[in-house]
């Protein structure tokens, strides 16, 4: 059944109700709480602060286009998932395939692959031989390897643990296979965080149920991390983790904190961000240097020097809008931990964690976009070490915005997505493998198991 005009009618007289309840009267709130950012404490610990001077920027997306691009060579690192996948035996296990495209297209370089394939039991009698070492294939252009997440790791979290062990592992380990095999003068996407946050989160926790710092591949993952970060800052080589869907909320409940009179409607620290970066939303008139001015990108006519580029942005398709770069010093969206890097892990574990530089270069940093074609925000991280150097800052910047204004995302990383990606159909065909065992199935996949994937 679909609903009938009566249904939609109803429905449109309780959106009307909600719609008019947002119709603020402060269409420079956002604005203003940008003001705080500057320098943002919380409980007297700096939580974030601008790197240089707090400022958002436009840039004509024909203008960027049509600029040279500032790292012709590009990589872009992504795994593919089965997700995890749940057995009658009570078996939990999650096959991850990294990959690395180039552009331009280095066929050696997108053959080499990592499969990882993480598996726990809460069976002390089930007996998986994880591989100590990697075992290769294709004709040594191919790694796997099987991890296994032992009984007294785990009471609650089974899925989300298989699969981050996995993915993060899959990930850590592709790159520093590969780190020697790209050109040095080339620019590195990871997908999605630079860091591994959901893990380090339960690797700090002192929690009886989650116990994976036990887990020795779980440690290996944090080493890992830094490892990368190190190669990079040696190497002056940029990398950025590209978030295509942040979910943020650290700046939005540290403002709250604050009491500066706010009242905010706003959880996530990506919604703040769009109407912070939509013109028409928070007004395209600066208010004086630091306070929030717009700030033109482009070498062009229109905001030159700095200067306001102007009310008239043009169609929404013709440009992008982007914020100052932010150093997080301390937390970040978990309250439970003290850096923004995994040197923030803590405890014995801290200190069994080697590094090259100085702990405040691996703290994270990052710029937030709004492309208002798509109306969709995103966010750029990079460790400090790089960020802190004028030079990099600026070219890493002008880099993502010449990707993204050629082609609404970053082209390189649509690439790696579908060199990496673990379709549908070959997922199935990874149950048929499990002779001995039938997957879980419940009513949804009953309901929805015959619609095609895209």
């Amino acid at each position: 059944m679909t609903l009938e005009p009566v249904h939609m009618r109803k429905i449109s007289e309780l959106a009307e109700r909600i719609d008019r309840s947002f119709e603020f009267e402060e269409p420079k709130t956002a604005a203003d709480i940008y003001k705080l950012l500057e320098e943002l404490k919380v409980d007297g610990k700096v939580i974030l602060k601008a790197v240089d001077r707090l400022f958002r920027g436009v840039v004509r997306t024909e203008l960027m286009a049509e600029c040279e691009d500032p790292y012709p060579v590009t990589y872009a690192c992504d795994s593919g998932s089965t997700n995890p996948k749940t057995y009658d035996s009570g078996l939990f296990v999650d096959f991850c395939h990294c990959g690395l495209a180039a552009t331009p297209t280095d066929l050696d370089v997108q053959r080499y692959r990592t499969i990882v394939c993480a598996a726990y039991s809460s069976s002390r009698s089930v007996a998986m031989q994880a591989t100590s070492g990697w075992e290769e294939f294709d004709e040594g252009m191919g790694r796997a390897k099987l991890v296994r997440i032992a009984p007294d790791e785990l009471n609650k979290k089974f899925p989300d643990m298989v699969h981050s062990l996995a993915m993060y592992l899959a990930e850590s380990e592709h790159i520093l296979f590969m780190k020697d095999r790209v050109d040095p003068s080339g620019f590195f996407i990871m997908d999605g965080t630079v860091y591994p946050k959901q893990l380090m989160y339960w690797l700090v926790l002192d929690d009886e149920d989650v116990k994976i710092r036990q887990n020795e591949d779980a440690r290996k993952v944090l080493q890992n991390y830094i490892d990368i970060v190190d190669h990079f800052l040696e190497k002056r080589v940029p990398v950025i983790g590209f978030v295509k869907n942040p979910i943020d909320m650290q700046i939005m409940d540290s403002v709250r904190k604050k009491s500066e009179g706010f009242d905010l409607p706003w959880t996530l620290d990506s919604q703040f961000f769009r109407n912070l970066l939509s013109p028409e939303k928070c007004g395209s008139e600066g208010s004086g240097q630091g306070s929030g001015d717009w700030y033109s990108g482009n070498s062009g006519k229109n905001g030159k020097n700095g200067r306001n580029p102007g009310k008239n942005f043009g169609s929404r398709s013709s440009y992008i809008t982007y914020t100052n770069w932010f150093l997080q010093p301390n937390r970040f969206y978990e309250k439970l931990l003290s850096g923004t890097s995994p040197l923030a892990a803590g405890d014995r574990l801290r200190q069994q964690l080697r590094h090259k530089f100085p702990l405040e270069d691996y703290a994270l940093c990052f710029f937030m976009l709004y492309v208002p074609s798509t109306d969709v925000v995103f966010k750029v991280e990079s460790p400090y070490g790089l960020v802190k150097d004028d030079f990099l800052r600026m070219q890493i910047t002008k880099k993502v915005l010449f990707d993204l204004s050629l082609h609404g995302f970053p082209l390189t990383l649509t690439k790696a997505d579908h060199l990496a990606k673990i379709r549908k159909v070959e997922r199935q065909e990874i149950d048929k493998f499990f002779e001995n065992m039938s997957p879980d199935k419940d009513y949804n996949d009953t309901r929805w198991g015959k619609i095609s994937e895209v």
